[in-house]
Formats: C-alpha cells, structure tokens, sequence
C-alpha cells in the first residue's frame, strides 16, 4: 500500500509501501540456490541474530532485527550532473519518517560535506537520541530474533555478492512481490573494488562514463565490513535497489562494487528482512546515471 503526502519534520516529503515479507525458512532456501550458481561455496541458514558489537562486525547495537523498515533519502540526481549543495538530511528526522525515533540507522550514503570539508562516502552505524546507546540498542534490536546468516566463498560467476542476491529474489518473487533486505557483510578474504567520490565535480556528469571517470576506485583488502540495503524489484519509488559501503580497522573503505580475487574471496553477512520501505525527498527529476 502506497502512503503519499506525508512529511518529514523539516518538511520534506515521505512516500510509503510495505514490501513482501517470505518467512526466513523461504528465503533460506531461494538465496541457497541462487547464490550456489555464482558460488562454489554457499550456506544460507536461519540463525539467533549474533551481538554485531562485537568484531569483526563493530556495529553501534548488537542486533538488526524487530520493525526493520528501509530508508532511501534523496539519490544521484541530487548528485549528478552538478551537485544541489543545499540537500543535508537529519538522521533523527529520517527515523521519525521511518516510524521509529530512537532507532538504530545502518547503511550506505553520502557525508556531509559541511561537517566533514569534502565529499566522501558515509557508512552510518549509531544509535538515535541515546545517551547509553548500548542498553536502548539492545532494547530496540531485540537481539534474540532470529536473522538470515548468508556465507559464499570462490566466486564462479560473473555478479557480485549482492546483486546474486537481489537478482535470485527478483527471479522468485517477481515484480508483484518485492522484498527487502537489510544488513552487515564482511568480506573475510581477498580483495575488492571500492570507489570514493571525490570533490564535487564542477562540469556537468551526464553518462555513466563521465561519472566513473570522476569517481577514484581502488583495490582494498579484507577485512571489510559493508553495510547498505538491497530490494529485489522497485516498487516504482525511483530507488537505488543496491547499496553497500565498507569500512575497516585498517583504513580503507567505500562504496562497494565486487571482488577481484573470485577464488579467494570469502563472505559472511547477516541479513533482516524489512516490513516497508520509506521514500523521502523523492527527486522530482531523476536520471539512471551513477546508480551502479
């Protein structure tokens, strides 16, 4: 069901659909198949959600599931072909949209340049309005239900970690059926492309091209820990059906793009299935461009 006209307290507008929610044994079961022909190596299984405090996951609370709604704010046509500088979001505000102030915020986006000084990637992790973040995560996470552990190593195909997932999803519960998922992934070895965008362009991006030829990528090792979103289909919200950014103990970290060493490489994430998505500040002219 589509909710329209809402607002987000300073104003801006807020879009909503609940998205299809497959019991986890369901989806256990797509996404072993799925990733098993991009995979030598998979195993997806149901587990009690583990405390992602601890390392290597390091995130702000222990646990990803109970009310797990996805956020998509703004998007690249604020970005490209030039820059709109007076876009800067509240994450307080984005989760009162979401309808849990207070809650816990992971995923991928864009800093802000006025607090930081430039452009950069933002791999957001914290607890809202918590001045003991650790007792109001626990109680908000709910650490005991129970999440979708995915594990892939030796990469036979061509698609990357996500988008096997997301294009299995799509194939099995088509277009009238989108599900989304929400998590943390740690690439445990090998290495991967990651690109960092640097300061904000001063010519127009027009195409794809354009923006990989101001984007700077790098090869970064393991251990990367990425946080993001993925929806199987849009569910004509002009989303981003896939975003992850990484970070590390060892200073590196982006927005990820797949690995470049298939027969090293080793995944393991845990995953929560979102109930709704939630589309604030919709642009009203959009674009494909820089959407990879």
């Amino acid at each position: 069901m589509s909710v329209t006209g809402n607002k987000t307290p300073k104003g801006l507008p807020v879009e909503s659909k609940d998205l299809f929610v497959p019991p986890l044994s369901d989806l256990s079961q797509v996404l072993q198949e799925g990733l098993a022909k991009n995979f030598s190596t998979v195993e997806v299984t149901v587990v009690d959600c583990p405390d992602l405090r601890e390392k290597p996951w390091t995130l702000a609370a222990p646990g990803i599931c109970s009310r797990t709604r996805i956020a998509d704010v703004g998007g690249p046509p604020y970005l490209i072909p030039l820059p709109d500088l007076s876009k800067f979001y509240s994450f307080s505000d984005i989760a009162e949209s979401a309808e849990l102030p207070g809650g816990f915020i992971i995923g991928a986006g864009a800093g802000s340049s006025k607090f930081v000084g430039v452009n950069c990637e933002m791999m957001a992790n914290l607890v809202i309005r918590s001045e003991q973040k650790a007792a109001i995560a626990t109680k908000i996470a709910k650490v005991n239900e129970e999440v979708l552990k995915v594990s892939a190593s030796k990469r036979t195909g061509d698609k990357n970690f996500i988008t096997c997932m997301r294009h299995t999803l799509a194939n099995f519960y088509g277009e009238d059926k989108p599900v989304g998922l929400g998590g943390v992934f740690v690439i445990e070895k090998g290495k991967a492309k990651i690109h960092i965008m640097p300061r904000f362009s001063e010519t127009p991006l027009k195409t794809d091209e354009d923006v990989n030829n101001w984007l700077r990528f790098y090869e970064m090792s393991a251990p990367l820990v990425c946080v993001g979103v993925l929806e199987s289909h849009d569910p004509g919200l002009d989303l981003r059906i896939e975003h992850f950014h990484c970070f590390s103990d060892h200073g590196e970290g982006g927005h990820y793009h797949y690995d470049v060493t298939p027969d090293e490489v080793h995944y393991t994430g845990f995953f929560a299935v979102a109930e709704k998505i939630y589309r604030i500040d919709r642009p009203v002219a959009t674009h494909h461009v820089g959407r990879d």
